[in-house]
């Protein structure tokens, strides 16, 4: 087992993986930017390195200052959380080269799931069901060829793509070739990559993702699915588990599907398998996040599995802990984000005064303190709300209660809209898609 290890992260989600440390009995060392000096995470580590100024490039994404942290402090491990280098495989590929232990799947698993081309082809080659689509496109000619056998709507996606960017949906053909130019310089823009796919445009579906874990020894299991629709602008707001809209034959079904395409590609370590669920029960794969999900939280509270120190164990070369796990009532978590509850403007600043929620089947995990200040360099995640109860009514009923109890002053919150979702009869009756919100939002 790792003597330390160093958490390249912040926030809550290093505040996290410190107290699994801890718990394993493994040092810790934080990495911080000037801006995080106060962090909980720093004040709770065994050891800390500043590695640079506020802006994430210039710390948090700055691979030279973390791997020189981690030889300094004699670190044998780098658990990078999820954001920032989570999914960076160069990275990895660095921290291998160093003689440092990366806590997660293989570079090459990485690069493949990375690429929604190269993903979508590997899965349709293990026999995981995928939307009608094309391979890379090059010129107008391909473009158009593709619209048309693929068939209308369809929806433009970024190779290198994630969280919406790069991605159009075209209804009719009028809009084809601009909708396209648009997309590939988004894409350009936000990952270095302007190569574009075409996928069927799916009206309506749910979100649906797939837990899934593997060892170096040939164990792999999952632990069920989570439902992720509601969704603003493709980011995910709440989360749940068990998912309402599966029956038992279709949950199967997926669960088998996404271990079917964990051991195609010989993966190991956690990893998250997306799709979307039709209007008539029909899945299809979506994308493959290699890395911890914001989520995760949401999985541990229905199965009692610790996914943190599964991540570790795995990585020292141990084997899973645990077989197949049947999920355990209802879990929902609520993302609280720093921002204005109507325009959804980030909003930094200082926190005058906090009252977290707690009881039974309540979990709290975040990184502010009443007197912290929320700098405006990073996302604006400040917490998240994960309940648990034997039924989803009744966890329902305990995320209704703690949004009551949970008080932020000092800056604007998304505590509000929360309740709101939590309230609308649509969510309230498990009958909601991907467009749930943009209704919410418009008055329906």
């Amino acid at each position: 087992m790792f003597r330390k290890v160093l958490v390249a992260n912040r926030g809550e989600i290093a505040l996290r993986i410190i107290r699994a440390l801890r718990e394993m009995g493994i040092r810790s060392v934080a990495v911080h930017s000037q801006a995080d000096a106060d962090a909980l995470h720093v004040k709770f580590a065994d050891e800390k390195v500043c590695i640079g100024p506020g802006p994430s490039s210039q710390s948090y994404l700055a691979v030279p200052s973390i791997i020189s942290a981690a030889e300094i402090t004699r670190a044998d491990a780098i658990h990078p959380g999820y954001g920032f280098l989570a999914e960076d495989a160069e990275f990895a590929e660095v921290c291998e080269k160093c003689d440092i232990r990366w806590i997660g799947p293989p570079p090459s698993a990485m690069r493949l799931m990375g690429d929604k081309i190269r993903a979508r082809a590997a899965m349709e080659e293990a026999g995981v069901p995928v939307l009608p689509g094309s391979s890379a496109i090059s010129s107008e000619v391909d473009l158009r060829e593709a619209a048309e056998r693929i068939g209308y709507p369809i929806i433009l996606k970024a190779a290198a793509g994630g969280g919406g960017r790069g991605m159009k949906i075209v209804r009719e053909s009028s809009r084809l070739v601009d909708d396209w130019s648009v997309a590939r310089a988004e894409a350009l823009a936000a990952f270095g990559n302007p190569d574009m796919y075409v996928e069927r445009y799916c009206e309506r579906p749910r979100h649906i993702e797939v837990q899934v874990i593997a060892d170096h020894h040939g164990a792999a299991a999952h632990l069920g699915e989570r439902e992720c629709s509601v969704q603003r602008r493709h980011q995910k707001v709440v989360e749940e588990a068990p998912s309402a809209a599966l029956d038992e034959d279709v949950r199967s079904q997926l669960t088998d599907a996404a271990l079917q395409a964990v051991r195609s590609i010989g993966y190991h370590n956690l990893g998250t398998l997306e799709f979307l669920l039709d209007a008539d029960g029909r899945f299809y794969f979506m994308e493959m996040n290699t890395r911890l999900q914001v989520e995760h939280p949401v999985t541990e509270m229905i199965t009692g599995v610790d996914l943190v120190r599964e991540q570790i164990r795995i990585a020292a070369g141990q084997k899973l802990s645990f077989g197949m796990r049947r999920p355990r009532g209802h879990a929902i978590e609520l993302r609280i984000n720093a921002e204005d509850p109507e325009t959804f403007a980030p909003w930094p600043g200082k926190i005058t005064a906090l009252n977290i929620p707690g009881g039974l089947g309540v979990r709290v995990d975040t990184h502010i303190y009443e007197g912290y200040v929320v700098p405006p360099h990073y996302d604006s995640l400040l917490a998240k709300l994960i309940v648990h109860d034997s039924s989803r009514e009744a966890a329902l009923r305990r995320a209704r209660r703690c949004l009551d109890e949970f008080v932020i002053e000092g800056i604007r919150t998304n505590l509000p809209f929360h309740r709101r979702i939590i309230d609308h009869p649509s969510f309230q009756s498990g009958r909601y898609d991907t467009g749930f919100v943009a209704r919410l939002l418009a008055g329906e």
